[in-house]
This record gives structure tokens, sequence and C-alpha cells, in this order.
């Protein structure tokens, strides 16, 4: 008989655990006991970071659509790194940028590796839940998510593995610590198969592309251990694959539509201008819908992209023509040009064919820092990036919308592109944003706005060390290169070769090294030979366009600021003074910004940055600090506030909290009976430092201040005659 309100105690039977050793620490997957309705899931605890990644994958296919409904989320939660979230609701929110990014370098290397021709709705979530700093959350995602897709019953042709690869002291790292992130001079993302690399994603310190190659192979090693260890768990618990119903055009229509109108695709695709282009293809797919009205919209789109890929393909690998005509290596007409906007602290365009991109620069006190409130290594961001991408640049009629994963994305290609030349805090107290406004795009829009944004920063002001362009490599295959399959690579891809390309492949750096890589594919994955040939096209192309183009325009940064710029002062002053600098409930250091017209910054370290429009402003911003933090120097001649009369004479405020005695014989230069006479509480007025007691008590004189200023101003006068 069943007892009210009793149960059984819950057991997990499918439960399995493995380890292995990752990069010289503990790898761990456990399975079987969390999120049991999941197509495939499993916690991944790498040292004390714990991902839990879970894969599931819609019953039908989505109607309508002719793309793979692939979403890749990475969710960070503060809890794992025992935080409260510092929004108004204390909860986390819409996904911020370090998470959107870290979702992109997840979705970039498995999207390939699913069936082209599947349509049903595929969702991969990666949870932070605990957080080891030395231990990165996105490698453990990123193999987690592979790991969870390969056991799952999904189609996919995985898995992939992914490590991080550092170069710290000349020496190559993987899964550099907390610590060694500081220090690396590299910062490299790297997913792989056995055989290809399949993702890289980089910033660095303008490392050379020997240093970056020797990278990719070491990270590409240790990767196929772990994918060894995978492979072992899938064979013995991997649920056997779904079978799906692929999206197919007729092949016999499809041969009907190539045979009537494939010339005729060839004249509309051979021109420079995608307007033409899209206006030539018009009447060509009317004719396709009058003769196959059976065909949806969606049949439509993807003859109309079969077409277009199939000439720009055949071009390109037998006959090596691009669809402009340009050469394999040749760049399109490029143009620069700096001080577009008058009013703005700096600007820069760049435009490379069809592609144009104006980068403003904007600066600001250390205030203007962006606070991060993510799980990233970087608690406050000083150089901020944005890229907007508005639909006029594309030929679209639609309202402007709110940055999108891939805006956010480009905006951080650039970002690291940029920060390994800007100077430090101390060379160049300012926070700095730069917003690249695309105005025009037809390929490698992300390049373009590094080249916009080195000119904005040098038209600024900005003494970065060092200018900084960008420029992209494509990719066609015919077969698999791996195993004797053609390839070619060819230099600046416009949007066209984007679009029907097997890659993406976007370097930015000096002419040291490389600043920033990031490469997309649409193939199971790139040989080294492949990723040598482009890095050494990309040297080349940045190499031109930093010499010919950036150069004479603009050599090195301007030596002076905006006159609409702020100008920023820093000095140091001893800890134990910072409270009488900020002052009770903030009132000495409010009274300073409101009297001089700026802003000021006070660390915790004694640091102290003062800005201002103005700088004569922020000078006596800086000789007001100075006197509260230092003993007023005896001569020196301060401009005061009359605070207190008495009969004896009266008493002066030459800085918050700092007050002086002028005796009544000291008043003015004539006999004085009377301070009234002179003076009155809320006066300024000029006074000299006369003396200083044994108790610290400062005694002024208006009458040798005045004297004193006569006599400049008469010395003055005698040089200019």
């Amino acid at each position: 008989m069943a007892l009210e309100f009793a149960s059984r105690k819950a057991t997990f039977p499918n439960y399995r655990k493995f380890e292995t050793t990752f990069a010289g620490r503990p790898f761990v997957v456990e399975t079987g006991k969390l999120c049991g309705l999941a197509n495939g899931s499993a916690m991944i605890r790498y040292g004390e970071t714990c991902v839990l990644c879970n894969v599931t994958m819609s019953e039908k296919p989505r109607e309508g659509v002719d793309f793979f409904p692939l979403s890749v989320e990475f969710e960070e939660k503060l809890y794992a790194a025992g935080r409260i979230p510092g929004s108004f609701m204390r909860r986390e929110g819409r996904p911020g940028e370090h998470a959107i990014l870290s979702s992109r370098v997840v979705d970039r290397p498995i999207r390939p590796l699913f069936p082209k021709d599947m349509r049903n709705d595929v969702c991969v979530t990666m949870t932070v839940m605990s957080l080891d700093p030395d231990c990165s959350p996105e490698i453990a995602g990123m193999n987690g998510a592979s790991l969870a897709i390969a056991m799952s019953d999904i189609p996919w042709n995985g898995p992939i593995g992914g490590v991080a690869v550092g170069y710290v002291d000349g020496e190559i790292v993987l899964n550099p610590t907390k610590e060694q992130r500081e220090r690396s001079d590299l910062a490299l993302t790297l997913a792989a198969s056995m055989e290809k690399i399949v993702m890289i994603e980089a910033g660095a310190n303008e490392v050379t592309e020997e240093v970056m190659m020797d990278a990719i192979k070491a990270g590409h090693e240790e990767i196929k251990k772990l994918l060894t260890f995978m492979n072992g768990i899938v064979a013995e618990i991997g649920k056997p694959k779904k079978s799906f119903t692929p999206v197919e055009l007729d092949h016999a229509l499809l041969a009907d539509v190539y045979a009537k109108h494939l010339e005729d695709v060839k004249a509309a695709m051979n021109t420079d201008d995608k307007n033409v282009r899209d206006a030539a293809m018009l009447p060509i797919m009317d004719a396709i819908a009058e003769e196959h009205p059976e065909l949806s919209a969606a049949d439509l789109d993807l003859i109309s992209y079969k077409l277009q890929k199939k000439v720009v393909r055949t071009w390109l690998l037998e006959e090596g023509k691009r669809v402009d005509g340009r050469g394999i290596n040749e760049i399109r007409p490029l143009a620069a040009e700096v001080g577009v906007l008058p009013r703005v602290h700096g600007s820069g365009l760049f435009t490379r064919g069809q592609t144009q991109a104006l980068t403003i620069c904007t600066l600001g006190s250390t205030k203007d820092a962006q606070i991060m409130d993510d799980l990233s290594d970087t608690p406050l961001k000083r150089y901020i990036h944005h890229y907007n991408m508005p639909p006029y640049s594309t030929g679209e009629a639609r309202a402007p919308r709110s940055p999108g994963r891939r805006e956010i994305g480009h905006g951080n290609l650039a970002e690291r592109a940029l920060i390994p030349v800007l100077p430090s805090m101390e060379e160049f107290p300012y926070t700095i944003r730069t917003v690249s406004e695309i105005m025009s795009s037809n390929g490698s829009t992300s390049q373009a706005s590094i080249c916009a944004s080195t000119l904005a920063l040098m038209d600024a002001g900005v003494p970065i060390k060092a200018p900084v362009a960008g420029i992209s490599c494509g990719l066609i295959t015919d077969g698999d290169p791996l195993h004797g399959g053609r390839w070619m690579t060819m230099l600046d891809i416009q949007g066209v070769e984007d679009f029907h390309g097997d890659m993406d492949f976007k370097v930015g750096g000096t002419r040291k090294g490389i600043t920033a890589i990031q490469m997309d594919i649409k193939i199971d994955g790139l040989t080294y030979d492949i990723i040598a040939e482009a890095f050494e096209k990309c040297r080349k192309g940045r190499l031109y366009i930093l010499d010919e183009i950036i150069k004479p325009v603009i050599a090195e940064p301007r030596h002076e600021l905006s006159r609409w710029a702020p100008k920023m002062f820093s000095m140091m002053i001893p800890t134990d003074k910072i409270k009488d600098v900020i002052g009770k409930g903030g009132k000495v250091i409010q009274d300073i910004c409101a009297t001089c017209n700026c802003k000021i910054d006070v660390q915790e370290d004694g640091h102290v940055f003062v800005s201002a429009v103005d700088q004569e402003d922020a000078k006596r911003a800086i000789f007001t600090i100075k006197t509260i933090v230092e003993d007023p120097e005896i001569g020196a001649i301060y401009k005061g506030k009359v605070t207190r009369l008495m009969n004896f004479g009266a008493f002066v405020e030459i800085a918050p909290g700092k007050e002086g005695l002028v005796h009544i014989s000291k008043l003015d230069t004539k006999r004085v009976e009377r301070v009234e006479d002179v003076v009155a509480v809320g006066d300024a007025i000029v006074v000299k430092v006369t003396d200083i007691d044994q108790q610290g008590r400062i005694n002024l004189s208006r009458r040798d201040a005045i004297l004193a200023l006569e006599a400049k101003k008469a010395a003055q006068q005698q040089e200019q005659n």
C-alpha cells in the first residue's frame, strides 16, 4: 500500500563522470544528472570554473527560411564570481558585451559543421555557474558546447576543441592564468578539429606572423589531446544522430535555370558597383519567377544565391578573374582624410572601393571610463570603440536599430587592434572613445573602421605608438585542401566574395606586427598552408595602406589637442591628504570643480586627474589642490577669499581648509584705519605669504602682493619698450 506524502529517493543511473588534464589543469565532464530533457548536456569543471552546457533542437524544421537557424547563448551569472549585479533590479538583464562576444567565439567554430541544408532550430546555451579567474569560462564553454552537441542526437560533424594561447616573456603559454594574461603579448582563442583550424580570434602586442603561427600550432597540438578524450566520451555514451528533412531544390529545375540564365548572371555580375549588380539581377530573377510560379520567395532567394555563387567561384578558380576585374592580390581604390568634422576632437575618413568608414574620436576625463558589470578581466574600460552600421550603408530602406551582435563583434575587433598602440594612462590621462560610422558597406567594413580609427586618433592628438591598418583575405576551395583539393586566396574581399566565398580572414596590425585577428569560415577548417598564405598577403596589404595611404595624409599624431577637447593634467598627492582634497561630504572637491569649471578624479593611490576645456581652468584647479596638500610657500602669491573680519585684520582662505591672517597694517599700500574700509567678507583678493610660524599659522600681506604684481607689470612694460 502506497504511503501518503511518501517519496522514493532520487537516483541518477545515467550519471557519468570523465576526467582528464587540459593544459596542465584538471578538466572534468559530468553528464546524466542535470538537464535530462535537453538533447545534450554536460557540466564542465575546469579548475574551479563550472560551465553548464546544453543543446536542444526543434522537432520540425522552421518554415520559410533559407538559412540554418542556430542560436548560441553565453550566460554570465554574477553569482559565479560572488557578486550581486549592479543594476537597479539587482538581477542579470540582457547579455552584456562580454557575453555577446563569448557567444560569437563559440558560434563561429561550431556553425560550419552543421548540415547546411538543415532548417531545424538549434539552441546552444552555456551558463557560467562558478568562476575561477585562472581558468577561462569561454574555453570551458566552447569545449562543453562541442561535447554536448557531439553526445546529442543532433546531426553535426564535430567535435571541435578550443584553447587560449598566450605569449609571456617570449614563451608560448596554453590557457594562461589571470596573472599570465596580464603580462601576455598575445590573447589568442583557437578552435580546431583533429586535422584543421576552425576559428582564430586574437589580440596581440604587435607580434610577428611567425610567432602567431607557432602559437596556432602549439594550441592545435593541445586541442588534439582534448579531442581524443572527447571522442572517447562520445563513443561510450553518445546518442545516435537523428535524421532530418533537407531543404533541396529540384536538380532538374536547377539545371534548367543554369542553362537558361547563367550567361545573363555573368553579365550582371561583371561590375565593381554593388547597386548596378543588384539592379541587373532583378529582371533575371523576375524571369525565373515567371517560368516557375511554383517557387516560393525562399526558393528564389536560394536560386539567386546559387547562381551568383557559381559565377563567382568559377571565375576565381578557373579564370583567376574577380567580379570587379581586379587582380587576385589587388586592393580596391583607397582614400584617406582627417579633420572631416570641425567641432569634434578628431575625425578620420577611410574609403576602400564602395566601403567607407568615418570614425570620430572623443576624449574625456578618467571618470568617463566604462564600468564593466560582467565576468571579464577588465573592471574598467579606458578605451571604448563603437561600430555602427546604419541601413543606408547597404542601401536598405528601414529605420536604424540598436547595435546587434555583428556590430558589437566588429567594434570589439577594431578595439583590440588599436589597444596595443595606445599610450598609458600616465602618458595620456584620458578616457578615449572612437565611434566608427559605416557610410557605405561592400565588404571589410571592420577593417576600414580600424584604418579610419587610426586616422581619427592621430587627428585628435592621441600619441599612439604606431598607426594600425586592417585588411582581409578570402578563400575559394574546390574539394578538401587537406586531401588534394584546389584552393586559392584573394586579398581585400568585397561583399559578394565574402558572401559566396569560404573564408573572411581579417588581420589588423602595424608595420612591426599583428595586433588583432578574426577568422570566419564556411567550410570545415583551414590547413596551415592556407593560414600562412593569408598572413603573408594581409601583411603586404597592410604595409601598403600604412605607407601609401595613411602616412601621406597624417604621418604622426598632432602635437596639440583640439581646442574643443578637454585639457587633462595629473598629479600625485599623499594618500593621507585625499580626505582634505575631497572634504566633508565632497564639499571641497565640488567647490573646486564649480570655481574652476573642471572635472576632478581622485583615485585611491593618490593619483589626481583634472580636466577642463580651458587649460587655465585646469591649472588653477591643480594649483588649488597643491595648496591644500602642501604647505604654502613663503613668498608665493595666491588669490584668496576673505572669510572673516576682525579689528586687527582679515582672515583669507587661500585654498579650501588653508586660511591665513592679513594684519590691518598689511591690507593696503596706504594707511588703513578700519578693515571694513578695504575688504568685505566674500571678496577675492591677492595675498602674499610672508611667514609661517611654528604652530603652522600663515601670515599674509595684501600690500606686498600688490607691490610685487605692480613691479612685475612694470618690468614687463620696460622689456616691451
